[in-house]
């Protein structure tokens, strides 16, 4: 073992994990660059290599993108990455409390613990862990998707059959296209932009950040307080919360390795689980989804510790264990590696070398993670509002363009981010809608198939509750369920005994008939989703009736309560309403200018444009045009950098 580590610490490979690290950190802090976009990027750079190099700099760059997704969610409450969701539960509120550099810190030391749990296990106990992670099948992947989705009973701010009526609108959103199940298309109304179905991580950027932008320029409060004094990085702080959380930080890495391990699962199922498990078993005097480090320590350690474990079925079955690791296995059969059970004896030099530069890099993640996070919380703090709006805004559109280079994602991002606006407005938190959206795929291929071997072999019961390894997960998902209400429940026997509570006063009739709007609207999708399943074949039209059913006597609860006690969860609306609709609507007008001026001119035109709503109170001329003249530098920068260094094909219009 010995000569591997000297191997992995020649100065090519550290440089490699040091250059790998610091890309992958910069391009996962940016919305839409996913860290499978990351190392696809830069997957022709290592065809030089040789193969173990060539695995360190992807690795580096892969563990990088994880952490940097953590940016963007702590400060603009827009997950980075798909992996960085439930870092947003915690981690904008501490923002937005003034302690976001106090996240940040957080985040790296979590994120380099948990690197460092997925690589050790990926030294040590990767054949077991791939044996074992070939013991779940479609069924266990179906209730492991169930119990992500029983975070729903924690993330429902105020009120549960409202969470619940979320998540199934976001599951029923995971089916629109083509189905994977049986190949048909559904939902799409004759819509060839929806042939490919929602795009997840466009619709992540939509649904988490419009609605700041929208509320962003309604005040002219800053978006984050900026601290007094220089605080530096805050790591004695940072080190005190990771030793609160010690048994949080070794739990959730654990789960991050073992979830990584599963083909296909990925860091978001495994950040939910285990944020899931910490705030069941969290305690502390802020609680969780309200500014809890405990949130971002769990997230974080358990989304960067799938990279060592998603590393174990690649490497020793060949089966991708997450999206990235896909991206990286093609990279190293293009240099002749073949992946398989022989790797680990016949290779041992490539393997044992990349593993010890995996773990290099994790390493060296702590100094460039905390560099990387004092320079971006810094940025984000000082950005004046009015520079702030339009340069995140052209972030979220040019990233959810360079997913799949379609003008059409832009487009429904927006109209996402406006449906999640409002929904929260009503008390829908936008983070059921998340969940269903993203475990809705992975639900369905669990769900569909295991229905379909069950009634081959007429025991759809026992497909579903008599495997052990289900009984297991459907008890954790019971439980994760149940839990969140234990407070409510003390309440309810000690009121009981106690005698009567004072009756909550009730809503307004506009709150009334606003809430009553807003449920027909759902219970008019679920009908509408029962209508078009009925001419689909069974295999597609399963799921999606399952679900769509289950939404509406859901609906026809929360609207025989609202009838009964007349009491509504809300947020309220403060600030200016053109402000607010101008955003969606500059951004729309630039999406329908694209086609005319091109990509590059019309994201200019947008940001210059959101200038305006943005500022509040009158500016000096030289003031004015330096913001201007910055905005526009920023927006050319990063239209080149996309363009010419990430090789995005930014379209061209017919004038330009």
């Amino acid at each position: 073992m010995i000569e591997y580590l000297f191997s992995a610490l020649t100065p090519l490979n550290i440089l490699l994990a040091l250059v790998g690290v610091a890309a992958g950190t910069i391009i996962g802090s940016i919305p839409g660059l996913t860290a499978t976009m990351a190392v696809a990027v830069l997957v022709p750079v290592t065809f030089s290599m040789q193969p173990d190099s060539a695995l360190i700099l992807m690795g580096a760059i892969y563990t990088g993108a994880i952490y940097g997704g953590a940016y963007a969610a702590i400060l603009l409450n827009t997950p980075g990455t798909p992996s960085a969701i439930a870092t947003t539960f915690d981690g904008y509120p501490i923002a937005k409390r003034g302690d976001g550099d106090l996240a940040v810190s957080v985040a790296c030391l979590s994120s380099v613990f948990g690197g460092l749990v997925g690589a050790i296990a990926l030294l040590l106990l990767a054949p077991p862990l791939a044996e074992a992670a070939l013991a779940f099948g479609p069924v266990e992947y179906f209730w492991l998707a169930i119990f992500g989705l029983s975070l729903i009973a924690a993330l429902s701010t105020g009120d549960f059959l409202k969470g619940i009526i979320a998540a199934c609108f976001g599951l029923l959103l995971s089916m629109i296209g083509i189905s994977e199940t049986s190949a048909e298309v559904r939902f799409t109304f004759g819509s060839n932009t929806l042939l490919g179905g929602i795009e997840t991580v466009s619709a992540l950027i939509g649904l988490y950040c419009i609605p700041v932008l929208i509320d962003l320029v309604a005040t002219p409060d800053r978006h984050l307080k900026e601290p007094e004094q220089t605080r530096g990085f805050r790591l004695p702080e940072a080190m005190q919360e990771m030793l609160r959380n010690k048994i949080n930080v070794v739990r959730s890495s654990l789960i991050g390795t073992m979830v990584g391990a599963l083909p296909g699962a990925g860091g978001s199922i495994a950040g939910l689980v285990a944020y899931s498990e910490a705030r069941r078993s969290g305690k502390g005097d802020v609680p969780y989804g309200e500014g809890n480090p405990g949130g971002i320590v769990a997230t974080e350690s358990a989304n960067n510790a799938t990279v060592g474990g998603g590393f174990i079925p690649t490497l020793v079955l060949g089966i991708p264990g997450t999206p990235p690791d896909a991206v990286i296995l093609g990279a190293l059969l293009v240099q002749g590696v073949r992946t398989g059970p022989t790797l680990f004896a016949d290779g041992a030099n490539i393997v044992y070398t990349f593993i010890f530069g995996l773990l290099l890099a994790t390493v060296l993640m702590l100094p460039v993670g905390l560099i990387i996070g004092r320079f971006a919380y810094r940025a984000i703090v000082r950005a004046p509002k009015a520079g702030l709006v339009p340069i995140v805004a052209f972030m979220t559109v040019i990233g959810s363009f360079a997913i799949r280079n379609n003008i059409s994602d832009i487009g429904i991002m927006i109209v996402l981010g406006v449906i999640g606006w409002i929904a929260s407005k009503r008390g829908f938190s936008v983070s059921p809608i998340v969940l269903g959206l993203i475990l809705g795929r992975i639900a369905e291929q669990g769900f569909v198939q295991s229905w379909t071997i069950g009634d081959a072999m007429d025991d759809l019961w026992g497909q579903f509750f008599g495997r052990p390894l289900s009984l297991a997960i459907i008890a954790m998902t019971l439980v994760s369920f149940i839990y969140p209400f234990a407070p409510q429940i003390r309440h309810f026997f000690h009121s009981a005994s106690a005698g009567p509570a004072p009756t909550p006063a009730r809503a307004s009739p506009q709150k009334f008939w606003a809430d009553l709007v807003t449920f027909a609207v759902f219970g008019a999708i679920g009908l509408v989703v029962l209508i078009q399943a009925a001419g689909l074949n069974p295999e597609a039209a399963v799921f999606p009736r399952t679900i769509a059913m289950g939404m509406l006597v859901i609906v026809a609860i929360a609207v025989a309560r609202l009838f009964l006690i007349c009491q509504v969860t809300d947020e309220p609306i403060t600030g200016s309403s053109i402000r607010r609709v101008s955003v969606p609507a500059i951004m729309l007008l630039a999406v329908l200018a694209m086609s005319t001026v091109g990509f590059a001119l019309a994201g200019l035109m947008m940001a210059l444009a959101l200038i305006i709503p943005a500022q509040h109170g009158r500016l000096s001329g030289t003031v004015a045009a330096t913001l201007t003249l910055g905005v526009a530098g920023i927006i050319l920068i990063f239209t080149f950098g996309f363009s010419e260094i990430l090789s995005v094909p930014l379209p061209p219009g017919q004038l330009f």
